[in-house]
């Protein structure tokens, strides 16, 4: 499947939702990291993830954020905590509203887990500071 008349309704709207949310830099290059192995993967991350749960109405990008962000620091998934952090940028979720999630994350998940997490979003909002002061 590919963003082509033939794709579904709800992969069209998991690919905007997934552009609006990551920014369009960041899945241009996973489509043209992409390959036949892993293309049947991102078509069900664009339509389920994207199209179905994130493009839902009963939260807004910013409480998604927020609560994905808090799962993925519980489930230790760095690489996808970093790029959720990220993301913060297009969602609305602050600074303070990622502190609060892993604040959560150290009570009901595990203090390593949440400590690992605050170092990483550190790391990704030091970088984010420096692509701003550029």
């Amino acid at each position: 499947m590919s963003d082509t008349p033939l794709a579904s309704e709800r992969y069209r709207q998991g690919m905007a939702t997934r552009r609006a949310v990551l920014g369009d830099s960041h899945v241009d290059r996973a489509e043209a990291a992409s390959t036949a192995f892993d293309k049947p993967f991102q078509d069900l991350i664009t339509e389920a993830a994207w199209g179905h749960l994130w493009s839902r109405p009963g939260l807004t990008k910013r409480e998604r954020s927020v609560v994905t962000i808090a799962l993925l620091a519980a489930l230790g998934q760095d690489d996808e905590v970093a790029m959720h952090v990220r993301a913060t940028a297009n969602t609305g979720a602050s600074r303070d509203d990622i502190c609060e999630a892993l604040l959560h994350v150290a009570i009901y998940a595990g203090v390593p887990a949440a400590n690992h997490a605050i170092k990483i979003a550190k790391q990704v909002f030091e970088q984010m500071d420096a692509e701003k002061a550029v």
